[in-house]
């Protein structure tokens, strides 16, 4: 029997745009699926346990057999190799969240630890990272490198396909997060491709607002690294408003994030592929988390009360 467990993930900057070489930050949050796998005579058998959105494990079911022969064969392993794969834990199977990629890097570890294979960290990143091109067809790496190794980071995605620059931002203590979904399922490959062609067809639109992006990523970790939190809101804020302008917010994103803004969060943001999934609000303090908490609870929506900033791997 073996064991493995990955990270969820916030994208405190850069969504979409890290596909395209642009910087983004990422965090991984205190909630990680867990995976245990073992050997199997025949098939591979998925018991998935997750609290998922309502449709989730559905939407998501042909993209997860894929991603298990993508990973196999990463392993250069047979990729009909039977197992028997359960999955939980206590990060929930809502879109935006990284849960595929958090399943990925567990199953990639219980695989490891079944079978023997003591895979390194860096080696499960690009099994996992592999995997997510069934979810993601073009990832960026973004939510496999955080769900691996946990913490804040800094992230760049190599264009040219080489090593991606990776770096870690250190908080001076954790902070108070408040995860909004919408319920929604969203597509993320769809989502991906969707800013692609638009940003194809109308680069006079989209090249600006992709430099906008980066501007902000940059004073973003500036903000963070300084523990400037107020700043980093407004900044959330206004990465908020370029995704709205890329086409991949939606109108109960944009709701969540403006209940949160209301409750006085310092910034709100959607966080993941967006057109569905979920949002992040920063709101340092248990006495400010808890209002953010409580509007969302009033409003009907469910909700994660997190922390970024917590430890790695």
């Amino acid at each position: 029997m073996g064991k493995g467990s990955g990270y969820g993930k916030v994208i405190l900057f850069g969504e979409h745009f890290v596909v395209h070489g642009i910087p983004g930050i990422v965090s991984a949050i205190d909630s990680s699926t867990d995976a245990i796998v073992t050997k199997a005579v025949k098939g591979q058998n998925v018991k998935d346990e997750r609290k998922t959105a309502k449709g989730y494990s559905e939407e998501k079911r042909l993209q997860q057999i894929e991603s298990i022969e993508r990973m196999l064969k990463a392993m250069d392993l047979d990729p009909r190799l039977p197992f028997d794969i359960w999955i939980g834990g206590t990060l929930p199977g809502f879109s935006g969240l990284g849960a595929s990629a958090a399943s990925s890097v567990a199953i990639a570890r219980a695989i490891s630890e079944e079978l023997g294979l003591n895979l390194s960290n860096e080696k499960i990143n690009s099994v996992a990272y592999e995997g997510e091109k069934a979810y993601a067809g073009n990832p960026s790496g973004i939510d496999n490198t955080a769900a691996t190794y946990g913490g804040v980071m800094w992230f760049k995605k190599n264009p040219a396909g080489g090593q991606d620059l990776v770096e870690r931002i250190k908080l001076k203590k954790p902070v108070e997060i408040v995860i909004g979904s919408t319920g929604k399922v969203a597509n993320t490959k769809a989502m991906v491709e969707g800013v692609a062609e638009r940003k194809k067809a109308s680069p006079a639109k989209y090249n600006p607002l992709f430099k906008q992006a980066e501007s902000l990523a940059v004073a973003g970790h500036k903000a963070l690294e300084a523990g400037d939190l107020k700043k980093v809101g407004d900044l959330m804020n206004e990465n908020h408003r370029i995704l709205q302008e890329i086409g991949v917010s939606s109108k109960e994103l944009d709701l969540l994030v403006d209940i949160a803004r209301k409750q006085s969060a310092f910034g709100a943001k959607l966080t993941g592929g967006g057109g569905g999934g979920c949002m992040v609000a920063l709101t340092p303090g248990k006495d400010l988390q808890g209002k953010v908490v409580s509007a969302f609870k009033g409003a009907g929506y469910e909700y994660i009360a997190t922390k970024i900033g917590v430890v790695t791997y």
